[in-house]
């Protein structure tokens, strides 16, 4: 079961088929918009736009928390993030697909983590994951592997076999936003590994770990990072590339749903196994 967090233009995704709308309040708050469920052929799908129907969370301000939580107690043991990106590595063009393999990470003030020791929340319900945040225990989920190999190895798969332009072994800068990056900023990104730079990909990431589930990143280059590029940046670029590549998008998400196997043979499972103290 693949739950996809992205814009809100993918509903219309071809074999979609719309069973329900599900908003309810999870013990971090509302999510940022209803999860809408579906099948492809006898596979469960499902769909929540980051920023709202409307757009109207920033990146700081989406509930990552929430929105984790609320896919983790439907039942989706799988997460496509999809992201529009800016590049820092000269190798990548705008429309270029990218497919994460490690983070950094420069945000600030975002709520990270559902395990708080003492200052837990009390959730209701049963599993590896209730059972440890009721313990109010402290636990430090190994991020060796941050990105779950199994959907990074059918990504690469589906990208090469559509013969879209994409590349593999990316490392995203994740910055505060709202603001784009100065140029100083992304030179700094640049001497320390990164290829490509986001506003969302943490905490997302993070907390699917410490859920066991499973996390991939599918990301559009929208244009170059500040000062790779020679004109100022706007939102409006991004936009335009997304809807340019909305259609490219679904073909992956499709073949995605179809390619998965239903038994998750990757670490992430795992997750919590030795990490609480």
């Amino acid at each position: 079961m693949l739950a996809v967090i992205g814009g809100s233009g993918l509903y219309n995704l071809e074999g979609f088929k719309i069973e329900r709308e599900v908003f309810f309040e999870t013990p971090f708050g509302l999510p940022s918009a209803p999860v809408v469920i579906g099948k492809v052929g006898d596979r469960r799908v499902a769909f929540l736009a980051r920023h709202g129907r409307d757009h109207s969370y920033p990146p700081h301000r989406v509930p990552y928390r929430a929105n984790l939580w609320i896919l983790y107690k439907l039942g989706f043991k799988r997460i496509l993030g999809v992201f529009a990106v800016g590049s820092i590595n000269r190798n990548y063009k705008p429309g270029d697909f990218v497919v994460v393999e490690d983070f950094i990470n420069f945000t600030s003030g975002r709520e990270d983590t559902y395990y708080e020791g003492k200052f837990s929340h009390f959730p209701e319900g049963e599993g590896e994951v209730e059972d440890l945040l009721r313990s109010k225990r402290a636990v430090h989920v190994d991020f060796s592997e941050p990105y779950c190999p199994q959907i990074r190895g059918a990504l690469v798969e589906i990208l090469e076999n559509k013969g879209f332009a994409y590349h593999t072994g990316a490392v995203y800068a994740c910055t505060q936003g709202p603001r784009f990056e100065t140029k100083a900023e992304i030179r700094m990104l640049d001497k320390l590994g990164s290829d490509v730079v986001g506003m969302t990909g943490y905490p997302e990431v993070a907390l699917a770990r410490e859920l066991t589930l499973c996390y991939g990143a599918l990301c559009v280059v929208a244009n170059p990072a500040a000062g790779i590029a020679s004109y100022p940046l706007t939102s409006d670029e991004v936009i335009e590339m997304m809807k340019e590549k909305e259609e490219n998008i679904k073909e992956i998400i499709l073949d995605l749903v179809k390619k998965l196997p239903e038994e998750r043979s990757c670490p992430c499972p795992n997750a919590l196994k030795g990490a609480q103290v």
